[in-house]
């Protein structure tokens, strides 16, 4: 029973049970927090991305600066 009422899933404020929902409804749902998870991922490695981007412009800018 508390297994299942962590499967609850909320929709515009309404919840619905997915043991209550066609085969095809579970499916998009299975898509839906697949795609959730990969757009997590992607933004976590964005934003690693753009720390060592940021720190390599900033060692390249610091090193011209030292020149002058």
């Amino acid at each position: 029973m508390a297994e299942e009422a962590q499967n609850i899933i909320n929709i515009d404020g309404k919840e619905y049970n997915p043991t209550d929902m066609s085969d095809e409804q579970r499916y998009l749902i299975a898509q839906i927090r697949d795609l959730q998870a990969k757009a997590n991922q992607a933004k976590f490695h964005l934003d690693q991305q753009q720390v060592a981007l940021n720190f390599f412009t900033n060692k390249l800018i610091e090193s011209l600066n030292q020149k002058e």
